[in-house]
């Protein structure tokens, strides 16, 4: 059974970066292959893996309502639309992604959403590990699609307004009873200390972040080039805080 990772926060917390720098860590220090689960309509997981991704699992269903008279003769369309699903997987050494873009027209987004979900299920047990990136904002927890969770990750920019978001998030996971082992709360994009205007709201919330993420020029970089962040140098800081933050994180598993 694979160990599940899943990280929510409003727009422009740098969850994706947080997410690519998660699997980095996987990547070089983990014990088996790695899923990375792009759940964000508006994509771009698979850039900053350095991942080309082909067609989205909204595309393809989109090419599956069309085409689905052309059932190869035998095959039940249950069957072929799990062939058709295997077919959206970008593999690469060690990480492979599936990626769940949308499907067209206002009333496609649903859809998608539920085969990712059933999709990912069916594909867990082979990985050691799943990292899902999730749409920003709630909706795939209201949506049910991030459940069954060892790890959320809650990221906050350096914001009031990101620190309630985060205490939305925490209110909606018990609200809707999902089955989330642990949850922590991360401080991304942190200057030199945190303002006392966020420490303020930290406290009256009662929120204990886990981890504060400092600003870093080199991931600033790197993602103004496209350029991976499996290739940023351990000297980033970013990528020791995240390193130090999923090191401790798997030592408390291993422990329980």
């Amino acid at each position: 059974m694979s160990y599940n990772i899943a990280v929510a926060g409003k727009g422009g917390t740098g969850k994706t970066s947080i997410a690519g720098l998660i699997i980095r860590y996987l990547k070089r220090n983990g014990t088996g292959p790695i899923l990375a689960i792009d759940a964000d309509p508006n994509a771009n997981l698979g850039e900053s893996l350095g991942l080309e991704v082909k067609q989205t699992v909204g595309s393809m269903l989109d090419d599956f309502q069309r085409d689905k008279i052309k059932i190869p003769s035998g095959m039940t369309k249950e069957a072929y639309l799990d062939f058709k699903l295997n077919e959206v997987i970008a593999e690469s050494k060690d990480i492979d992604l599936v990626t769940m873009g949308r499907g067209e027209g206002p009333e496609c987004y649903c859809y998608p959403n539920l085969m990712l979900r059933k999709f990912a299920d069916n594909l867990a047990g082979n990985y050691a590990y799943m990292v899902m990136d999730n749409e920003a904002g709630m909706e795939h927890l209201s949506r049910r699609t991030t459940q069954n969770v060892d790890e959320l990750l809650i990221i906050s920019d350096h914001s009031v307004k990101g620190i309630r978001t985060v205490a939305r998030i925490r209110d909606l996971v018990s609200e809707l009873k999902l089955v989330v082992k642990r949850q922590s709360v991360i401080i991304n994009l942190v200057p030199a200390r945190l303002d006392p205007l966020v420490t303020g709201e930290l406290a009256r919330l009662g929120i204990d972040p886990v981890a504060t993420i400092p600003l870093d020029e080199e991931l600033y970089k790197y993602d103004l080039k496209l350029k991976p962040l499996l290739d940023l140098p351990d000297t980033s800081k970013a990528v020791r805080a995240v390193s130090d933050l999923i090191a401790k994180l798997l030592n408390e598993r291993g422990k329980k």
